[in-house]
């Protein structure tokens, strides 16, 4: 199993050192700070003779989970964390619910929305996700932020000339599920779920799933229409 190295951004010592005991093996953290402006000076800082006691430069690490007490603050830390580490996946695990940072976190592009008040088992679960590719957002957050945005909007009713199919689609994509993911729940094959997503995307006029998923979001877009048994 691959290993991952990991940097930790949260305001509180105890709850990062406790992580880097929580984490299984092959996530590794190798860097921890409190913030980000404490994360950039600890990976610039000049790196010991002795190997074994190197800093990480940045260049190796996969996985950032961070969290900012203002969310004033969000916006700013997600910019540089993408500029800090590029090739990293972000994920922003925080205290609890709140719509307005997920909507700046879908459009900064974040990998992961995910609260602490889940069980170490899902937590690691969903960063294994993460790691594979996936955007891992909570879906009950998704439907209030929708409903905020857009109460009156029928859950039922196509949009924009979708099929029902391509709007159930849209729905999971909300949710972050893979392609597997979908076809499973809708029992139709990956290869069905790319044409459709194919179809979705030119009509919606979005280039990936994640533009795909704000617009959603903000189209009124809810979980209520079954997930199956459609055309």
């Amino acid at each position: 199993m691959a290993t991952h190295d990991v940097l930790v951004i949260d305001p509180s010592t105890l709850f990062r050192q406790g992580l880097r005991q929580l984490l299984p093996q092959d996530f590794r953290v190798v860097s921890e700070a409190r913030d980000v402006e404490a994360a950039k000076a600890e990976l610039a800082a000049p790196t010991p003779n002795d190997i074994s006691l190197a800093k990480p430069s940045g260049r190796g690490i996969a996985l950032v989970l961070f969290d900012v007490t203002d969310a004033a603050e969000f916006r700013a830390a997600a910019s540089q964390l993408r500029s800090l580490l590029p090739e990293a996946r972000l994920v922003y695990l925080t205290n609890g619910f709140d719509a307005p940072r997920l909507r700046m976190a879908l459009e900064a592009g974040i990998d992961g929305y995910l609260t602490k008040d889940r069980s170490s088992n899902a937590l690691i679960q969903s960063l294994h996700l993460v790691m594979l590719g996936e955007k891992v957002f909570p879906s009950d957050l998704a439907l209030l932020l929708t409903q905020q945005s857009h109460p009156n909007v029928g859950a039922g009713s196509p949009h924009k000339g979708l099929s029902m199919r391509e709007t159930q689609i849209l729905r999971a994509l909300v949710k972050g599920e893979s392609n597997k993911v979908i076809a499973n729940g809708l029992h139709i094959t990956e290869a069905t779920v790319k044409v459709h997503l194919k179809s979705l995307l030119r009509k919606i006029n979005c280039n990936n799933r994640t533009q795909a998923a704000i617009w959603a979001l903000n189209n009124g877009l809810t979980e209520a229409t079954p997930t199956a048994g459609a055309a």
